[in-house]
């Protein structure tokens, strides 16, 4: 099977890996496009579980009208109701930027075992970038981490993302 295939939502044969990695993070890379599509901050997550996809989703804050619709947040709340528990101990997230603090704490408190990201937020992520909350040594979980796959592509969405928004602000009549 081809690693880089956007048509399926299988990996690779084995055990999680490299190959794993980047396959789950193109699936995430997919849902962040949507989110572009939709003229949201193109942020996309998949959870995993035995290398099966069984959550996706990508930031809906502005469709929703709701703060908290991050994809990570979204894809928390579809694992949990396909795992038919809050508990999601053996599952992985993947997510094409650095989770930010809200969305950190839930993973924290869901039990996620592994968080694999993108692109990193030294401004405002919570897993390495302006603070670490995944690994915080006073809470009762603490997840491994990997960053970096994929990342060229996650921030260049992000980039090409507010690009676009800045100069629509610009050559609006208002200029707001």
């Amino acid at each position: 099977m081809n690693v880089e295939s956007p048509e399926s939502d299988s990996p690779p044969e084995g055990g999680l890996d490299l190959a794993t990695d980047t396959f789950l993070m193109e699936q995430a890379l997919r849902q962040a496009q949507r989110a572009y599509l939709d003229g949201e901050v193109p942020v996309g997550a998949v959870i995993a579980h035995e290398g099966h996809i069984i959550a996706r989703a990508f930031n809906q804050v502005e469709t929703l009208k709701d703060a908290t619709a991050h994809a990570e947040m979204l894809a928390l709340t579809q694992a949990q109701a396909a795992f038919g528990d809050w508990r999601l101990t053996d599952c992985d997230l993947f997510v094409t930027k650095e989770p930010c603090p809200m969305c950190a704490g839930a993973i924290v408190h869901c039990r996620i075992r592994r968080v694999i990201f993108g692109c990193g937020d030294e401004k405002g992520g919570a897993a390495g970038g302006m603070l670490n909350l995944l690994q915080q040594p006073t809470l009762n979980h603490r997840c491994t981490i990997t960053n970096g796959v994929l990342e060229d592509r996650s921030r260049q969405l992000l980039r090409e993302f507010f690009l676009e928004a800045r100069l629509k602000r610009k050559s609006a009549p208002d200029g707001s």
